[in-house]
């Protein structure tokens, strides 16, 4: 049973779709042992303490990037984390904690990688930026994380259709939908069979 830790800075959908899928047995060799949010009181949180998983907050406010690194870091290897999942996690992480944990951390990314992705390229601007340019299709993309922004080898991706006269925050939650809470636990499912 591989120790999975979740990266959290906000709501937690993809968290619940994560805790879901384990609850519903797609996730039979992965525990989830911690909940880390880079900030304190967000909804994320609740809903890790309402599935039974602890939580802590590595505040990155206050914080220099390698005072932050290093408290990460210590919450992780109290977890004794075999994988680390990037959901919604609003901080890109530093060299320290990606050497530590190769090809062992995983993000979602609300676009089809390489299009609307790397430094900037987060949440509703993923989605503007996808509009703007015009694209018919987008989607989500499991990825693993190393130092260049989305720039890890692909994992899983699905494509969703943009609807004529959508908005971005229509586009978000139907990229969610269909995308991200389908292929997040997927990958990790997979991940925890393969290295089990």
């Amino acid at each position: 049973m591989l120790n999975i830790v979740v990266l959290v800075s906000g709501g937690g959908t993809n968290l619940q779709a994560l805790l879901d899928a384990k609850k519903d047995g797609k996730i039979p060799n992965g525990e989830f042992v911690k909940v880390i949010s880079s900030k304190p009181g967000v909804y994320a949180l609740e809903r890790a303490a309402k599935a039974g998983v602890a939580t802590a907050v590595v505040e990155r406010k206050g914080k220099t990037a390698e005072e932050f690194e290093t408290a990460l870091l210590a919450e992780l290897k109290a977890a004794k984390a075999d994988l680390i999942v990037l959901a919604g996690f609003m901080t890109i992480l530093g060299e320290k904690v990606i050497k530590e944990y190769p090809e062992k951390i995983v993000n979602v990314h609300p676009a089809l990688i390489p299009s609307f992705c790397g430094k900037g390229f987060y949440g509703l601007k993923v989605h503007e930026a996808a509009l703007e340019y015009g694209v018919k299709v987008t989607g989500a993309t499991v990825h693993f994380v190393n130092e260049i922004p989305d720039g890890g080898r692909i994992i899983a991706q699905k494509a969703v259709e943009i609807d004529e006269g959508i908005t971005a925050e229509e586009l978000q939650k139907k990229v969610m939908e269909q995308a991200e809470w389908i292929i997040l636990p997927q990958a990790v499912a997979k991940l925890c069979d393969e290295r089990k």
